[in-house]
Formats: C-alpha cells, sequence, structure tokens
C-alpha cells in the first residue's frame, strides 16, 4: 500500500515526491526477492515438494518463489494482496511456456481463495514477519482464509528474521526507520522476537512440526542498488512517509557504508528462521 505523505520537518522544503508503487514492485522483482532464494530451496528440499503437491503463496510478491515450486512440477497457486502491483511480475513469470520448459500450466497469480479451490498440500507465508509492529496481523488474516482450504496434515510454513545479532540488514533499516521514529505505532520498525513464529501458529491452530535457520545473504551491485532493494520491501514506508525517499535513501547509504566491499558492492550477512506447522 503506498503510504500517506506529509511534509518534511524542515519548513523550508516541500512535501516528499509521491512513491512510484510500479517502480517499487520492479526494484523487488528485479533485487531484492532473489535473496530470499536459500530460504525457498531449504523449505521445498525439506518439504519434497514435486508432483502430486499444490502449493499455496500468501504474500507471494512477483512469484519467484512459486516458479521454483512449479519448476519441482508442483502446482501454485499465489496471493498478494498487500502489493498488488507485483502480481504483473508473477503473471509473467508464472505464464505457461510450451513444451520442454517448466511445468507451469496449472500456475495462477493472484487469484482470490475460494471454497472451490483444491485443497493444498503446502501453504507458505515466505515473507519474513516480525520486524514491524503489528505485521503478524495481516497474516493472521491470510491464514485464517487459508488453512481451512488446505489438507489435513498440510504443511503451513512461516518465516521470519532471525536474531537480530546474525542479521545484518535488521540494523541498517533500524537505522534507516530513525525519521519515523516520531510516528511509532502499527508500522513502527521493531526487532524480530524469538517466538514471533510460535504465536503466530499458535493462534492460527496449527501444531508446530520442526523450524530451521537459513543464511540469506543480501548482495548487490552497489550502494544505489541495495538502497532501492531495501525501500522495496515495505519496510521502511512508514520512514518515507514521514521524511521522503531521498532522506531514507541518505539514511540507508550512511547504514550501508560498513558493509561495502573495496569493489562497490555491498554484502550483508543474515539469517532467516522458518517455522513448519501442520494442519490438525
Amino acid at each position: 500500500m503506498t503510504p500517506t505523505l506529509v511534509r518534511q520537518h524542515s519548513p523550508s522544503t516541500r512535501a516528499p515526491a509521491p512513491v512510484d508503487p510500479r517502480a517499487r514492485a520492479r526494484d523487488w522483482s528485479e533485487i531484492q526477492e532473489r535473496m530470499l532464494v536459500p530460504l525457498y530451496e531449504a523449505v521445498y528440499e525439506r518439504l519434497d515438494v514435486g508432483g502430486g503437491a499444490h502449493v499455496l503463496g500468501l504474500g507471494c510478491g512477483s512469484g519467484l518463489a512459486l516458479l521454483m515450486a512449479s519448476a519441482r512440477g508442483a502446482a501454485v497457486t499465489g496471493v498478494e494482496a498487500r502489493f498488488p502491483e507485483r502480481l504483473a511480475h508473477a503473471r509473467q513469470r508464472l505464464r505457461p511456456q510450451g513444451p520442454g520448459t517448466a511445468p507451469l500450466k496449472d500456475a495462477r497469480a493472484g487469484e482470490e481463495i475460494t471454497s472451490g479451490t483444491p485443497a493444498y498440500t503446502v501453504v507458505t507465508a515466505f515473507e519474513p514477519t516480525g520486524c514491524l509492529a503489528g505485521d503478524a496481523e495481516g497474516l493472521d488474516d491470510a491464514l485464517a482464509e487459508a488453512v481451512p482450504l488446505a489438507r489435513r496434515g498440510a504443511a503451513v510454513v512461516l518465516a521470519g528474521w532471525g536474531p537480530p545479532e546474525r542479521c545484518a540488514t535488521a540494523s541498517v533499516l533500524r537505522v534507516a526507520a530513525k525519521p519515523a521514529d516520531p510516528l511509532r505505532g502499527p508500522a513502527g520498525w521493531r526487532p524480530a522476537l524469538r517466538d514471533d513464529l510460535e504465536e503466530v501458529a499458535q493462534r492460527a491452530g496449527l501444531r508446530p512440526d520442526g523450524s530451521g535457520r537459513v543464511a540469506c545473504p543480501f548482495g548487490y551491485a552497489d550502494t544505489a542498488s541495495a538502497a532501492r532493494g531495501l525501500l522495496s520491501t515495505g519496510l521502511l514506508d512508514a520512514a518515507v512517509a514521514a521524511a521522503g525517499q531521498e532522506q531514507v535513501a541518505k539514511e540507508l547509504a550512511e547504514a550501508l557504508h560498513p558493509y561495502r566491499r573495496r569493489d562497490g558492492t555491498v554484502w550483508m550477512p543474515n539469517v532467516f528462521r522458518y517455522l513448519i506447522a501442520r494442519v490438525p
């Protein structure tokens, strides 16, 4: 959702320029989404996702995780409520490509979940939760719709940020979010907590069935692409609403400095956590 924009605090400055949601979706698709590929691969390997699986991706973004599941032989369905602009990229990725290519003929991106949908064997919520105050509430609503449509015993995968001390990106996002501090509320930054995922599963009536941690380093060609990628996540929208994208980008550039290599690339080690829960 595009944030409400207000004037910067300095009376001599103009109101921040509106954020282009289509540009943000493009940055997510081209820069940021691939950073979580190790997470997708680890989960699919652990659950042996392949032919016969029917995967429902909640918050499917621009469809990369669904494409990977489809390439393993699974039928896939994607739902994206927060960032509808990303669906155009998902539809393009999941379009049938003809014989000899990935089995995408059953792929559907952006469809509403209905009672007529075949029972799902795997439900994924790969967008990491636990960084914004109240961000789990939207996931609660999505799970309330999705869980009744999954088979008994189906796996529901929840993802979250690892311990702050093991996520370099968390410290960068915290610094860049400083302009939003006076506006703390539902969209305010907070560190991930140990039991975030378990609490979501408990509220959804799911039975925990194992968890894991995956290294997902964030690597970028340069500081500018790093800023674009991180802004595309939506985690800094409150800061952008308070101070404008240009100011937040400057804060990001400063926070990214310790992770800039001699060749100009940016490299931030991160660990993400996932929880597997089962539908009773």
